[in-house]
């Protein structure tokens, strides 16, 4: 037969009401704390723990929406946001939406009533719309990799790392500068990461880079990249992302080009697969591992009722490898 509280009393020595309070997290003496335990150990004993989150009107769901799972950042931020979590007895449910606004809108509403004790929302645009259906929600929502003033964020520092990439390629005496960003409505990366980007350029007295746009797709940047060699006399190509930069390193080579005696390049992300490529790309590593614990951190904080930064910003390191070259 399946053993119930009142077994536990009964063993324990104690009532039903200790025993209670010890699963809750309630205050118990540590004598009496190690009596239950040892005979919950004894007993596999396994609490309902539907009916504990009604009383407690939690249910130790934390709800996570994602862009797209086949992204080398998401898929490390959200590993470590799971993972976390796990360690704090709180149970992930992840969802996919393919980039689609729409999906994302109705996965936070879906979210909210299957009472999830809060959502943790992978920002890849923020409309209106997201900011408005936030607002007339009960549930804590956190923001990870876009900044708005009206909810909790977590990003990537990507101005100062946008500067940081910026200043490297004009101290190796680089002038004629393509910049190949992303559409502006991801403003994290194609705005400031952009702006780091050319105030980098600035910061050494050099021409503010030609900018360009594509999509986060290795085969359209390097489509790009070839439209940017028919138009474009230049020495380095920085890219808003590795996956861009691997894409632009294709098309040089296949122009008959060779990285970096032609064209240096750099990108951003620091993924595992750009430390393998020859050259060795240079560039802009985040911290994704830290970035989804300190997420998860966040939400169990804001779910207590605890007092957290309404902005928070993810460390980044340049990765120096040998794909720019001194002029």
């Amino acid at each position: 037969m399946k053993v119930t509280i009142n077994d536990i009393a009964k063993i324990a020595g104690v009532a039903k009401s200790t025993v209670s309070r010890y699963l809750n997290g309630g205050q118990v003496s540590p004598e009496t704390k190690d009596k239950i335990k040892k005979v919950i150990e004894e007993t596999n004993y396994e609490p309902n723990s539907f009916a504990r989150s009604l009383k407690s009107k939690r249910t130790n769901f934390i709800g996570v929406i994602a862009p797209a799972l086949d992204s080398y950042v998401t898929s490390r931020v959200l590993m470590a946001i799971d993972e976390k979590l796990r360690e704090n007895q709180f149970t992930s449910l992840i969802i996919n939406t393919s980039k689609s606004i729409e999906l994302e809108i109705e996965s936070l509403l879906n979210l909210e009533r299957q009472k999830v004790d809060g959502i943790i929302l992978f920002g890849t645009e923020m409309t209106d719309e997201h900011i408005n259906v936030i607002q007339s929600m009960n549930t804590p929502v956190l923001i990870v990799g876009q900044e708005t003033p009206a909810v909790h964020c977590i990003v990537f520092d990507d101005y100062n790392a946008g500067y940081e990439i910026g200043k490297y390629v004009a101290g190796h005496g680089h002038e004629k500068v393509v910049y190949l960003g992303v559409y502006e409505r991801d403003v994290a990366v194609g705005k400031v990461r952009k702006q780091g980007v050319l105030d980098g350029l600035l910061h050494e007295g050099k021409n503010v880079a030609t900018v360009y746009e594509t999509e986060f797709d290795i085969d359209k940047a390097a489509r790009i990249t070839k439209k940017i060699m028919k138009e474009q006399q230049f020495s380095a190509l920085i890219c808003a992302t590795d996956n861009i930069a691997l894409g632009a390193m294709k098309a040089i080579r296949e122009a008959g080009k060779n990285v970096p005696e032609d064209i240096s390049l750099t990108g951003f992300g620091g993924y595992v697969y750009s430390t393998f490529t020859e050259p060795r790309l240079t560039t802009i590593k985040f911290m994704h591992k830290e970035t989804g614990h300190l997420a998860a951190k966040t939400m169990i904080s804001i779910i207590n009722g605890e007092e957290v930064p309404s902005v928070q910003k993810a460390d980044f390191t340049l990765l120096e490898g040998n794909s720019v070259k001194k002029v």
